[in-house]
């Protein structure tokens, strides 16, 4: 029982057995707390639970939790292999009491699981507690046995966990192993803590008081438990090794690793292998949690583990793409316990393959312009911050990046150079930052949803529905009454108004009752089901406990939810068309249009997007029923439904498939299988027309498609079909040879063009048909050409006068070229001759001749403008005097 597979499941089956409900892992992307990036501790998704605006259906829990730490204030990146416990990311295992059980019972369920359980020798534990906490210290000496000796009492924070300034706080009791004399180190509290010997494997808080003010602490009236052991701590004390890195699931990640790259994990390059393993578990669990590499954010923090990993690639050796070759052990070692790698196993390969692509291009650049930069610096020296600056602005470096390669050599960055460089992105980048990716909801809701329960939702049957008012929010504030002109938000107990979720927008209405009218604006929803509609009373008095007529906007809601179904057509499309890696990013489904956006490395070809959309279209003309059914999420998955990465799913979900697969490998089966709350058409025929109007990027490897359903993509193309008519009626052809007309006009204007430049040239080197001057001229013992050509651009000029100086061999050409009102002017001058003339100092007198301000170029050639048409003729005389001087 020592893999980390049976780790895990061992911690998890122990706390079930003893009453603890089994909580999956909530994802990297926290959901109710805006001020984190990453999850990165168990307790983050039961936040609300401890501060008890949020109540759950049980009292105990136990989870596996997937944590990040490689951003912010919890930032573990810069010390990940070279260390044996830090990591990017990590299994936190923890079991929580949400005012059940508290301190006694959370000591004795520690206690016998890693001594029980684990088997964990009694003597090689000892435990730290809060220097105030002497109940904890009691319970120890009782439950555990231990002696004054092995129970240290800590003075600092260290001891003592709070959630923030204000809120839930309280004692911690630290499990710490004791490796043993042979490890340099002293226990917790000595001067010798920081060594290795004596390793922090579980942490228990004791949740038990409330801080008010910073002055102020009030006891709880449900005292809680939350915990945490790192598995992978766990995991190497079981497995009988000092070292995390040493632990079975990272051995296969580093034997992978080998094999990619073709070299060992020896001395001198050990880490490389261990930055490697640990930052893959990281991108791939961002990517699977749907994070992807962007120059902002979470995407710029996941880009910075994926850069860093791909450098150490590159310093074992790897010159093509690596990382994805390690990607199936990972998936085989993990994608039990973690199934979201398995479904995101294709896109995390292609995301993979692209960044590293990409990063090759540049790493040579940047890695010469290091070395050029640090050529003579020893161990101690600084690199300057502006260099370091133009690494990560021009190359793509972060600073963290630079500061590894040169780790080995002893050379530190400027760091306060480099901050004033990089002052302005920092704080752009804070500006921008929005906090979590789903933003807690307001705390007025929560209340409020405890209070009058989740709202029922009746619009997947109706679009009309009768409802009793059972709260109002006014300005952020429960109100009793709303008066007419009022805007308020109404939340009743039963609904046909969709809450705005999953792209799809919120509808819109009315709201009738007796004496009282309001317009409905918006509908969201908050705090897990609370459907809140933003109103306008536009006449009489609303109140709490009214019974009101909700009627939805029909024709709106007929349009969202054509767009609707258009988009999971659309869907299983793209994939049939580009592949199984393409899944969904975002979208928005209005009454006049979609939009979807889907992780995709490359542009789409015109072919491509025309047989995405045959495809869909094939389904619409089905005429099929779309059906729902309502399915446990891991049997809906197992069916082939399609689930959103990083997506929030209940114990039920809502599986709506429609459609029959005509061709292909699912000939015969469902076409689309997708989980969905949203709103859909009952036939695909109802859709009646899907055309997508436009397609390109949104980030790196995320595509965006934009499309029309019915009226108004029939609306669409018949404006299409009107504008190549007039075309046709303009060329005098039917509308079938439009384009073989266009490409033939084309050609001819280009053949004229072709010939017009020709014709140009031969009269500029001719004389002009006629011209009294002689076309060359002797002047001071130089042979000279200059001419003003009317409807010559600046930029023919530079073609003629080269072919004009192959005609003299030896001479000087200047040419004035006057078009649009404007003149340019270039002068040449043969190689035999630039040792006495300059083309430079002779195009700035033709400038000036022409109200131009300079010129630049050559000795050979020159070049330069003026507003001045009318004085062309000067501008060639000048050049002339110039000459003769």
């Amino acid at each position: 029982m020592s893999g980390v597979n049976e780790i895990r499941s061992a911690f998890l089956e122990y706390f079930e057995k003893n009453g603890h409900e089994r909580v999956a892992s909530s994802p990297l992307v926290p959901r109710n707390d805006p001020t984190l990036m990453f999850t990165n501790a168990g307790m983050v998704q039961f936040k609300n639970v401890f501060t008890g605006i949020e109540k759950r259906p049980y009292d105990r829990a136990v989870t596996a939790q997937k944590c990040v730490r490689a951003g912010g204030k919890h930032n573990d990146l810069d010390n990940v292999g070279y260390t044996a416990r830090h990591h990017t990311f990590f299994e936190m295992l923890g079991n929580f009491s949400f005012g059940d059980y508290f301190k006694d019972r959370a000591i004795e369920l520690a206690w016998n699981l890693i001594t029980r359980e684990f088997g964990m020798p009694a003597d090689r534990l000892l435990v730290t507690v809060f220097s105030e906490d002497e109940e904890a210290a009691t319970l120890w000496k009782k439950i555990a046995g231990l002696s004054d000796d092995r129970i240290i009492r800590i003075a600092t924070s260290d001891n003592f966990w709070s959630m923030g300034e204000t809120g839930p706080c309280g004692p911690c009791s630290e499990i710490f192993y004791d490796h043993g004399e042979g490890i340099p180190g002293g226990p917790p509290g000595s001067p010798d803590e920081d060594g290795d010997r004596f390793i922090e494997i579980w942490n228990l808080v004791f949740m038990q008081f409330e801080q008010v003010t910073p002055g102020e602490r009030l006891a709880l009236p449900r005292p809680s438990i939350d915990t945490g052991m790192g598995l992978e701590r766990i995991a190497a004390v079981l497995q009988g090794v000092h070292d995390n890195y040493d632990i079975d699931l990272f051995k296969a990640l580093i034997g992978s690793v080998e094999a990619a790259v073709g070299s060992k994990a020896e001395a001198g390059k050990a880490a490389s292998h261990r930055v490697i393993a640990d930052h893959l578990r990281s991108t791939a669990f961002l990517i699977a949690d749907g994070v992807l590499p962007s120059n902002e954010g979470r995407g710029y923090v996941l880009r910075r583990i994926m850069r860093r990993a791909m450098r150490h690639a590159r310093m074992l050796g790897a010159r093509e793409p690596v990382l994805y070759k390690v990607l199936p052990t990972l998936v085989a070692e993990m994608g039990r316990a973690y199934p979201e790698l398995v479904r995101a196993e294709a896109l995390i390969s292609e995301t993979l393959k692209l960044e590293e692509k990409r990063f090759l291009q540049t790493l040579d650049r940047g890695l010469s312009l290091l070395a050029e930069a640090t050529e003579g610096m020893s161990a101690g020296q600084k690199l300057s911050g502006e260099t370091a600056f133009k690494l990560y602005d021009t190359y793509g470096f972060p600073l963290d990046l630079t500061q590894d390669a040169l780790r080995q050599r002893g050379i530190e960055v400027d760091f306060d150079a480099f901050n004033t460089a990089m002052a302005r992105q920092k704080a752009e980048a804070r500006a921008s930052w929005a906090g979590s990716g789903e933003a807690a909801a307001e705390n007025v809701w929560y209340p409020i949803r405890e209070r009058v329960g989740a709202t029922e939702f009746l619009g997947y049957d109706t679009e009309r529905a009768e409802g009793a008012v059972v709260a109002l929010v006014k300005d952020g504030e429960e109100v009793d009454r709303a008066g007419e002109g009022d805007e308020v938000s109404v939340i009743v107990n039963q609904t046909p108004f969709y809450g705005e979720s999953g792209g799809q927008l919120g509808d819109t209405g009315t709201m009738r009752g007796d004496g009282v009218e309001l317009e409905i604006a918006d509908t969201r929803k908050f705090a897990d089901g609370l459907f809140v509609h933003r109103a306008t009373v536009r006449r009489g008095e609303l109140r709490v406990g009214s019974a009101l007529e909700l009627e939805v906007d029909h024709r709106r809601r007929t349009m969202i939810r054509s767009n609707h179904s258009a988009t999971h057509l659309l869907h299983e499309g793209l994939r049939e068309v580009l592949g199984s890696h393409v899944a969904q990013k975002g979208s928005m489904v209005a009454p006049d249009r979609l939009r979807f956006d889907f992780s995709h490395p490359k542009p789409i070809e015109a072919s491509e997007l025309a047989e995405v959309e045959r495809l869909a279209n094939a389904v619409v003309l089905q005429n099929a029923p779309v059906e729902t059914r309502l399915m446990a999420v891991d049997d809906a998955i197992a069916s082939g439904a399609m689930a959103l990465f990083g997506e929030k799913y209940g114990d039920e979900v809502r599986v709506v498939s429609m459609g029959v697969a005509e061709e292909g490998e699912k000939a015969g089966k469902t076409y689309s299988i997708e989980l969905c709350g949203g709103t859909h058409v009952r036939a695909t025929g109802e859709i009646g027309l899907v055309h997508v109007v436009s397609e390109g990027a949104v980030a790196a490897g995320v595509r965006r498609i934009e499309a029309l359903t019915g009226a108004a993509a029939r609306d669409y193309l018949l404006e299409q079909d009107a504008r190549v008519r007039r075309m046709a009626a303009t060329l005098k052809a039917a509308p079938a040879e439009v384009a073989d007309r266009l490409e033939a006009l084309v050609e001819e204007r280009r053949r004229l063009e072709r010939e017009l430049a020709e014709a140009k040239k031969r009269l500029a080197l001719s004389g002009g048909g006629g011209a009294a001057v002689p076309a060359v001229r002797e002047i001071s013992g130089v042979s000279f050409l200059g001419r003003v050509l009317e409807g010559v651009s600046g930029k023919d000029l530079k073609g003629l006068v080269d072919e004009a100086k192959a005609q003299l061999k030896s001479g000087i050409v200047a040419f004035v070229g006057v078009a649009d009102g404007k003149a340019s002017v270039v002068v040449g001058v043969t190689d035999d001759l630039t040792q006495r003339f300059d083309a430079v100092s002779l195009v700035r007198e033709a400038s000036a001749a022409i109200g131009g301000k300079g010129g630049g170029g050559r000795p050979d050639m020159a070049q330069a403008g003026g507003p001045d048409a009318d004085k062309a003729e000067d501008a060639v005389a000048a050049v002339e005097a110039a000459l003769a001087a």
